[in-house]
């Protein structure tokens, strides 16, 4: 049986959000103690309940894109093909190109050497450290490095259509050019974000990576339970 790592961010009320982004609200809804005036069951044995209320946008936590975030002619998530979302992967250690740096073809290449895994259409997981140095500071939506436009194209014509990211963007989003995400709308490519855990998949070679998104009406995006299965 191959070993499950989960790759998901603790979904909570408040995460951390980008500015530009509502943080999500996970809060009680009905409690156990509540639930007890709706006397379901029987007077010996009361069956209580306990819900949650959450309100978020479809971009919350670990996520991953449609191709419709970014081209209004692309495929809402409900509409992308379900085998996107699944497949061959590999990790690559980027954890040395820091806070703010740049994810180049050439550091892809090199780490891709490092990882003895020859991208070919793989899903490609992108360890930088993030989590483990800002997390659960708000420094963590400021610091993510930037997947460069060259370093898009490089994983396209490898034939990696998926690739996936800490932090909240492949992007520096201060900075407002957001070039992998234009290579991305361009080339019909899409990346999950707040990818959790990756070092634990640090020098494992090639795994399988699942993360399924809700089927989302007209979703720009979908949470998903992020999942690597080892061996």
């Amino acid at each position: 049986m191959p070993s499950v790592i989960d790759l998901t961010l603790p979904l909570e009320d408040g995460l951390p959000a980008l500015g530009r982004l509502a943080r999500p609200v996970v809060i009680p809804h009905t409690t156990h103690e509540a639930s007890k005036k709706f006397k379901q069951g029987t007077p010996d044995d009361l069956l209580t309940f306990s819900t949650c209320y959450m309100g978020m946008l479809d971009h919350t936590g670990t996520h991953v894109d449609a191709l419709f975030h970014n081209n209004p002619e692309g495929a809402t998530i409900d509409e992308m093909p379900i085998e996107m979302f699944m497949g061959k992967a590999v990790c690559l250690d980027l954890r040395h190109v820091g806070d703010r740096g740049d994810i180049t073809r050439e550091e892809l290449e090199a780490a891709e050497k490092a990882a003895k895994v020859r991208v070919d259409g793989h899903i490609v997981l992108l360890c930088t450290g993030l989590n483990a140095r800002h997390w659960p500071n708000d420094s963590i939506c400021t610091n993510n490095a930037q997947v460069t436009a060259d370093a898009t194209r490089w994983l396209y014509e490898r034939g990696s259509m998926v690739h996936g990211v800490e932090g909240p963007s492949t992007d520096r989003v201060d900075e407002n050019l957001f070039e992998n995400h234009r290579v991305c709308r361009d080339l019909g490519m899409v990346h999950y974000e707040w990818l959790w855990n990756l070092e634990a998949l640090l020098g494992k070679g090639e795994f399988t990576f699942q993360g399924i998104p809700l089927r989302i009406k007209g979703g720009s995006a979908s949470p998903v339970r992020a999942l690597a299965f080892i061996g």
